[in-house]
């Protein structure tokens, strides 16, 4: 089954290694990510530099990110011969430079920087390196989420606190999380908060087990700086349920004592019962033991003939699409370069897609349970959560991995076999027609789709990343939810009207699940607009000349000029079309491009917007967002793309947007119409939890589309063969053979 790669041994000194270029990089595409080795020489040039600086003895340093900075769009476009508009030729090649973007600490000095790092004949040298100002947190790491558990155990009040309700040292757990929000607290300590919990045996379930305080942890000094105790419902004379402690507001800093004044809770010990979700574990401890249901036959999914993508080093090919295909720290998954290949003509479609941000807000307003909003890609990166994926577990068929590997504390890579999925799936009929006027003759072509896949285990919760791609020109993102809900205890009888009891005394909020889509469109050229159509009833009343039946509806395409911000509008079936205005469609004259279509996942952000959430996850509050793309700098440093993240490049411990975020961006009110553009689609779910979730929630699926309209001739899979498979047959003894597919 699925499982998290072991993280390197947890520590914030690294040993000083004085050794080491790479060797010379050629790289096959330009946006391959950095290899381990570079990653190493990468660190030990910052380690050789920070010598210099301070002496052997006088540092040590924490590395956090180490990542490719992309190079100019233009540039890497140039050097695959991807032309800039219809029917151009590619522009000539220029040199592109490999260079490498950290953060890391200075831990004795409490210092944060950024390095930008230059590949020259093997050797990488230090470009720039910036000290981050104060309060600028990067994103937190593996190893401080794996340290908080050890520091939040070791802790002499934890632990007193503990055994008050019945649970020894050795079975304290917690879940580090990003403190979210609070003001209470320097931004310039590197802080997280701990949900805790008790494993009760060696392997149970501990979600099933949560104890009722929250500990407050500085990472960097490793030690806990505050313990806070949530405030319980009671039920008043007309039924409704009241806080014992009615201010939500944070309460002053203070003794033990006064935390569990303020919250007007008496202690409660964690609920005893276990929920398990393994078998051996089920069979230990319910009633009956396990028993697997029966009547499922085995189902095989075989290629004989084997695969029928192309996979060079990162670059995939399939059925007409070409593109990259890259592990990225922060973003999990990120696909560049794409393009398809439209009657031997190459058709840039999209430079870039990928998981740019998302936010998962709680909606308790009780103190402390605000700050549960996790920024799961910018405050932790996605890619770091990876698991090593088995086969026949997470992916069915023939499958074809990728690895991906990141920075350790200490500067050495950590490497995820198997992180990447790449297989082909059956996905039902592509399309289908019966012509009953000459003896039912018919024609069915079923639907194959390329599959890139990843999952991710962040705490409780499992993201499960999926692109799929059609044979019909269309791409789609999907996310699968599962993993455990996030609870916290309640006392016997205690209901919340933010949250529902799953099971004796283990409550689960509400909350959402916001996601952010980044597109970077390239549609036959860096020259796109965004046209948004709505569906609209005729103005004309029933009975009218102009709508005598009350039928007739059409649609209003509105060209956005400037950058924006755009809601979905459930009346009028709002969606937008990625377009390049100097080609149109032969027949329809209009605008050849891709529809973004949100099949399954327009939700409105609930937070308030100049509330916490709001503020910090401004991205979240519309379900589109237009701007430019911008690179370089004033002095014209070639440095790739800046607008990458919606929310920031630094997120943990924000306290409002920060100015390179999409919010900001759209102020520019610079042009979009015929430029090089990017979008940010909002997507996600509102996850009321339900006692069916629990103890593991059945998976939930999103989902948006981006369906190629006024592209395409006419249909793409026209060539696609109506194969009839040869492994199907009915289940009926005297059914007729065959199924007159042709």
């Amino acid at each position: 089954m699925s499982s998290q790669p072991t993280p390197p041994v947890p520590g914030t000194a690294t040993a000083i290694q004085l050794s080491s270029s790479a060797p010379p990089t050629k790289f096959h595409h330009p946006l391959d990510p950095l290899t381990t080795d570079e990653i190493s020489a990468i660190s030990s040039t910052i380690l050789k530099s920070m010598v210099g600086k301070h002496g052997t003895d006088g540092f040590a340093v924490k590395f956090v990110t180490c990542m490719l900075q992309p190079p100019p769009k233009r540039a890497v476009l140039a050097h695959l011969g991807i032309p800039l508009a219809p029917g151009a030729k590619p522009e000539p090649p220029t040199p592109i430079a490999r260079r490498a973007d950290v953060d890391f600490f200075d831990v004795l000095r409490g210092l944060a920087y950024n390095a930008v790092l230059e590949l020259d004949k093997g050797t990488w040298s230090i470009q720039k390196l910036t000290l981050l100002p104060e309060g600028v947190q990067p994103q937190i790491t593996v190893e401080e989420l794996i340290e908080c558990e050890d520091i939040v155990r070791n802790d002499k009040t934890v632990q007193k606190l503990a055994a008050e309700v019945g649970v020894l040292p050795h079975q304290i757990c917690c879940d580090g999380w990003s403190i979210g929000y609070d003001a209470r607290f320097p931004q310039a300590q590197r802080i997280q908060q701990a949900f805790v919990f008790a494993r009760l045996t060696e392997h149970d379930n501990l979600y099933a087990h949560p104890l009722d305080f929250i500990p407050i942890l500085d990472s960097n000094n490793k030690k806990v700086l505050h313990i806070e105790f949530a405030p319980h419902y009671t039920k008043n004379p007309n039924g409704d349920s009241i806080l014992s402690a009615p201010n939500t507001k944070p309460p002053k800093l203070g003794t033990l004592e006064e935390a569990l004044t303020a919250s007007g809770r008496q202690r409660i010990p964690p609920p005893r019962t276990p929920y398990e979700f393994l078998p051996d574990l089920i069979d230990k401890t319910e009633k009956g033991g396990y028993e697997p249901r029966t009547g499922l036959k085995p189902l095989n999914i075989s290629q004989p003939e084997g695969v029928s993508f192309k996979l060079d080093g990162h670059v995939l090919e399939w059925q007409g699409w070409k593109m990259h295909v890259a592990y990225s720290h922060r973003e999990g998954i990120a696909l560049s370069t794409i393009t398809y290949t439209d009657q031997g003509e190459l058709r840039p479609l999209f430079y870039r897609l990928s998981l740019a941000e998302m936010v998962v807000p709680y909606g308790a307003p009780e103190h402390p349970h605000p700050r549960k909003f996790a920024f799961d890609s910018g405050e932790y990166g996605m890619g770091t959560m990876a698991n090593e994926l088995s086969l026949g577990c997470d992916c069915l068929g023939s499958i074809q991995y990728l690895p991906g590997s990141y920075i350790s504390n200490s500067g050495q890579p950590v490497i995820i076999k198997n992180v990447i999925c790449i297989h082909e799936e059956d996905a039902g009929v592509l399309w289908k027609h019966t012509d009953y006027r000459v003896g039912g003759r018919s024609h069915t072509v079923r639907r194959r789709r390329l599959v890139v896949s990843m999952v991710c285990t962040l705490a409780n919760y499992e993201y499960i990343w999926n692109y799929f791609f059609y044979q019909d020109g269309s791409i789609e993102f999907e996310i699968r939810l599962t993993g455990i809900l996030q609870v916290y205890i309640g006392k016997d009888g205690e209901t919340n009207p933010h949250g529902i009891t799953v099971a004796p005394n283990i409550m689960a909020h509400y909350h959402q699940h916001l996601f952010s889509l980044r597109i970077d469109p390239m549609i036959d050229g860096l020259s796109n607009s965004v046209i948004e159509s709505d569906v609209i009833p005729e103005d004309a009343p029933t009975g009218s000349d102009a709508n005598y039946a009350g039928n007739g509806f059409t649609t209003r395409d509105t060209v956005l000029q400037t950058e924006c911000e755009r809601k979905w509008e459930y009346a009028t079936d709002r969606r937008w079309r990625i377009v390049n205005r100097g080609r149109r469609h032969y027949s329809s004259g209009k605008e050849g491009g891709y529809v973004v279509v949100m099949k399954a996942g327009a939700v409105p952000m609930m937070a308030r917007e100049d509330g916490w959430v709001g503020r910090r996850a401004a991205f979240a509050r519309s379900a589109v967002w237009v701007c430019r793309d911008v690179e370089g700098d004033s002095a014209g440093e070639e440095k790739g793309t800046v607008r990458m993240w919606p929310a920031g490049k630094y997120v943990p411990q924000t306290r409002e947007e920060p100015e390179e975020s999409v919010g900001r961006w759209v102020k520019g009110g610079k042009g979009v119409d015929g430029e090089d553009i990017l979008m940010f689609v909002t997507i996600g779910t509102t996850h009321i939890p339900r006692p069916e979730d629990w103890p593991v929630m059945p998976v939930e699926n999103l989902s948006v589309f981006l369906k190629p309209t006024s592209f395409f001739t006419k249909n793409p899979s026209m060539d696609v063969p109506g194969v009839v498979a040869n492994d199907g047959h009915s289940v009926l003894v005297d059914s007729a053979a065959g199924c007159g597919c042709n």
